[in-house]
């Protein structure tokens, strides 16, 4: 394991930081093992501790909670993926499996010494990289022949290295054994060319770690003018002699070459010795100048695809979290249950459940965790198509089969072979495609429109439905040998109102989704709008929560979440036994029930004529009433009108 923070949001963003240590605190006093300058991270925020292997975080009775992945926790064993929230800082905790590594030392600069040195040389001029101009100077066994064999070996070695660390190791093993260096560093800036961001080093003896010390001076020269620098004698040298850290480590000689890369220096190879008898001198700094010509692009390599590496796993952890179902529900437990169970398998699986419950979701988990994780996942939305266009969608098409099919097309369920098809709203299907989409569950073959050969997939179908399919069946619109086709394994995804004790963790998920998406800062909840939240039916389920979470976020308070921040529709329905409503809202809704009230009786109980009086369509009127509890009340009225109605009638036949 290498276990380690990447830091996602907050002032540390984009680092990384390896977890060495088997306990460390994290907040914003500067004693903690990681110190975070952040107002909203308390002084000692959280702790992570290593027990046996795995990591453990635990709160530190912090201001505003640790958050792990969007859940506020005491204490969480982490695993591989998770993210943890302090204030406005976000961490990604990963681990991976450790290969074999190079012993990697410390750097470190030495301020305020001099650029001065012994000899400068420019790349260009150094003979090795001047093919031209070696036949004539290669007697036989010379110096300049067996470092030719060093450079032809270290240009084999080092362009078939992919791991960074790996490759700056072997690198400064190769220069030790041409080289009589006894220390060497390799620093690489970053993509502006300001600041070394990368620093590798390696002593000559193995299986030591050494502290490097670089001059900052004669690093930043080589970075700036692309110039290599040695420091033949340096005792005797007026400038660097009155260094105190090449005086403290007795460097007797050292050299500087720069890494270069499309005419852009990336960084820097540094190498010291201490021993009178092993100075290092011109020959090893043209030697080691054409080392960093031949292996700079393979450095640029290996760090780039470390940068992509680490960019893709963070990528695919953000947008596998971003895809899961959240809740914690007996209702969602069960949902977990069936598809742990079902996605190993290739079964066909039905989908039921209201709109925005997460059916699609549900489907990507089944892919997600199956034999075809690595195969497409291929969405067709059997309502969003038209039937004319469909057809050709799914099954694709031959070149010519009608009007404007130039050429051949392949079908989505031809793109998704070896992987799934997800059928959304398959309850929509067209009679006639119906009776295709059976075949292909039958046999697991169709053929294109116009076609006439049969192709063969090799396909796992899961479909999603919000309408009664077994009502349809009865009702003759869906084929019933289809039906049963489809629903081998079938699962009805929970209405939102039917897991109520989800809706505080959903909301602390999307507040942190939406407020990196946004660029805006997260911001808690009040007590009150999360009890307007959990009170509310939420009709458009999870998808409409995460909608009013998103406008609360940019639209609302700075500060906090409050109920005004809310979508009006959540404010109409009555508060919770515990909560004590706010005046304003409480006179809003009083004012829409008497509204409500008097042109029910002004029409004698026609909800037509009352929504027309209103100005308000029919379905939004019967929302209204719904929401504000109104059905008892009317019908009440409306039994009083037709009694004082029946009463006059009475009295006038008197």
């Amino acid at each position: 394991m290498r276990p380690r923070l990447l830091v996602l949001s907050g002032p540390l963003k984009n680092s990384t930081i390896p977890l060495t240590e088997s306990e460390i605190t994290i907040g914003r006093d500067a004693t903690n093992g990681i110190a975070i300058a952040d107002p909203s991270v308390s002084r000692k925020h959280f702790q992570l501790s290593c027990h046996d292997g795995r990591f453990r975080v635990r709160d530190l009775e912090s201001r505003n909670g640790t958050l792990v992945n969007g859940a506020a926790v005491q204490e969480h064993w982490l695993r591989h993926g998770d993210q943890i929230a302090a204030g406005d800082s976000t961490f990604l905790f990963l681990t991976e499996e450790d290969g074999t590594s190079a012993v990697a030392g410390r750097v470190e600069f030495e301020a305020g010494d001099s650029a001065s040195a012994t000899t400068v040389i420019h790349p260009r001029d150094v003979v090795y990289l001047q093919p031209e101009r070696l036949s004539s100077e290669l007697p036989a066994n010379s110096r300049v022949a067996r470092d030719l064999n060093a450079l032809l070996k270290i240009s084999r070695i080092v362009h078939a290295i992919r791991d960074l660390d790996d490759l700056q190791g072997q690198l400064l093993d190769l220069i030790f054994e041409v080289v009589p260096a006894g220390r060497g560093a390799i620093l690489l800036a970053d993509s502006e060319g300001h600041q070394f961001n990368s620093m590798f080093a390696r002593m000559r003896e193995v299986g030591q770690a050494p502290l490097v010390r670089v001059s900052r001076t004669v690093a930043r020269q080589v970075l700036e003018q692309g110039i290599a620098i040695l420091g033949s004698d340096v005792p005797g040298s007026d400038e660097l002699r009155a260094v105190e850290s090449l005086a403290a480590s007795q460097v007797r000689s050292l050299l500087c070459v720069p890494l270069t890369v499309f005419q852009r220096v990336i960084g820097c190879i540094y190498l010291d010795s201490d021993r009178i008898e092993k100075r290092l001198d011109e020959e090893h700094l043209e030697l080691v100048t054409a080392i960093a010509g031949i292996s700079a692009v393979a450095l640029q390599n290996a760090r780039r695809l470390h940068w992509l590496e680490e960019e893709n796993e963070r990528l695919n952890v953000e947008i596998s979290q971003e895809r899961s179902l959240v809740g914690e529900s007996a209702r969602m437990k069960e949902v977990y249950q069936f598809l742990k169970r079902v996605a190993p398998t290739d079964s066909t699986v039905l989908i039921e459940g209201e709109s925005g419950t997460g059916k699609e979701l549900a489907a990507r988990a089944l892919h997600r965790n199956s034999a075809r994780a690595e195969k497409p996942f291929v969405t067709i939305n059997c309502a969003a198509i038209p039937e004319t266009l469909l057809e050709s969608e799914l099954f694709g098409h031959e070149r010519g089969a009608f009007t404007g099919a130039s050429a051949l097309k392949k079908g989505r369920l031809e793109i998704a072979d070896g992987g799934v098809v997800f059928l959304d709203e398959i309850g929509e299907l067209a009679a006639t495609l119906q009776v295709k989409l059976l075949r292909v569950l039958q046999e697991r073959e169709f053929e294109r429109v116009g076609g006439n050969n049969p192709i063969k997939v090799d396909v796992r179908v899961i479909a999603a439905t919000n309408c009664n399919l077994e009502q349809a069946v009865r009702d003759g619109r869906f084929r019933q040998d289809l039906y049963y086709r489809l629903a081998v394994l079938k699962i009805t995804m929970p209405a939102l109102r039917e897991r109520r004790d989800d809706i505080p963790m959903l909301v602390r998920h999307f507040v942190q989704k939406h407020a990196k998406r946004c660029k805006v800062k997260p911001r808690p909840v009040s007590r009150e709008a999360l009890a307007c939240l959990v009170n509310y039916d939420w009709p458009g389920n999870v998808r409409e929560l995460e909608n009013a979470i998103e406008r609360a976020l940019v639209l609302g308070s700075p500060d906090m979440i409050l109920p005004e921040d809310l979508p009006e529709s959540l404010l109409e329905r009555a508060p919770a036994p515990d909560m004590t409503e706010a005046k304003y809202h409480a006179a809003i809704k009083e004012l829409k029930k008497q509204l409500i009230r008097d042109a029910v009786e002004q029409t004698q109980g026609s909800f037509a004529d009352a929504a027309r009086i209103l100005g308000v369509h029919p379905n939004y009127l019967h929302r209204l009433i719904r929401n504000l509890e109104m059905r008892e009340t009317l019908k009440g009225a409306l039994r009083d009108i037709s009694a004082r109605g029946l009463s006059g009638i009475s009295g006038g036949n008197a």
